[in-house]
């Protein structure tokens, strides 16, 4: 099942990203699909149709030093392992399908800061080899426990610094019906950091700082405008059910398989529901 004017978008969080990718596993499995999609890197699994492919690596993996450590960002400057995460990993211990993903019509976007803009940047990742994984690790990489990335003539991190959920640049695209996932409970609201953290580790980048500083009011004003477009039926939103209770960096293998479980739970309750709204 298709509906030709949706998309899947979907909120990133690090290893929250576990409850994304039970959603996204259901929705393959029940032949749910959508000509793009948008939001986390985990997201490229869906176009290369491997299910189940990051819950396995996560939980096989999560305790290697090599994947994520602090010893990693000792070593590297990156908490998650560049080499290992984008090199080691797709390539030599759980492949990634770039054949079926160069293949597949599906559209899949990734955005990331611009460190010197302070702005978001988007990719449209076409064929999964080298720059679409730059940009994929751009798209991933935290302030603070990550290097910048350089990839196309910009400098990188996380796109949720500036866009936590990217809606509003899918329905630019003309993606008018989209299905959200999200991994915080609804009324969630992200808390005021301390700026003079940010200013002080993200010196060499004001603007990343100044984004940073400001995330909690671009985050809760999306989620403001998310919950009344649920409400008025403009969106179908999938979240957990409760606070998912887990850090960024959860390493524990049953950790991760739980609440990669409450993901598939959730999308199974609501199958129904998101095939008569992708069906309206």
């Amino acid at each position: 099942m298709t509906n030709s004017k949706s998309a899947l978008i979907m909120e990133g969080g690090a290893m929250r990203g576990m409850f994304t990718c039970g959603v996204m596993d259901v929705l393959m499995e029940n032949h749910i699909d959508f000509p793009a999609s948008a939001g986390i890197s985990f997201g490229c699994n869906f176009k290369s149709r491997q299910i189940g492919r990051p819950i396995r690596y996560n939980m096989t993996y999560s305790r290697d030093p090599r994947y994520g450590s602090f010893r990693s960002l000792l070593r590297t400057g990156d908490y998650f392992g560049a080499k290992f995460c984008y090199e080691t990993l797709p390539d030599e211990l759980d492949l990634f399908d770039r054949e079926t993903f160069r293949k597949n019509p599906h559209k899949f976007y990734v955005g990331a800061t611009n460190v010197d803009t302070g702005k978001i940047e988007y990719h449209l990742c076409t064929d999964g080899k080298e720059t679409d994984l730059l940009w994929m690790r751009a798209s991933a990489s935290m302030p603070i426990l990550s290097h910048v990335v350089e990839v196309d003539g910009l400098r990188l991190l996380d796109g949720g610094i500036v866009d936590s959920v990217p809606y509003a640049y899918m329905e630019q695209l003309g993606y008018e019906r989209n299905l959200l996932v999200l991994t915080q409970p609804l009324g969630y609201r992200k808390k005021k950091s301390s700026s003079t953290l940010f200013k002080l580790f993200l010196r060499k980048y004001p603007l990343v700082a100044e984004a940073m500083a400001h995330r909690h009011e671009m985050y809760n004003r999306q989620m403001e405008e998310i919950e009344k477009r649920e409400k008025e039926g403009k969106v179908f939103v999938i979240r957990p059910p409760m606070d998912l209770g887990i850090g960024r960096t959860e390493k524990d293998p049953k950790e991760l398989e739980r609440i990669y479980k409450i993901g598939r739970r959730e999308t199974e309750s609501h199958l129904s529901e998101i095939r008569d709204f992708l069906s309206m």
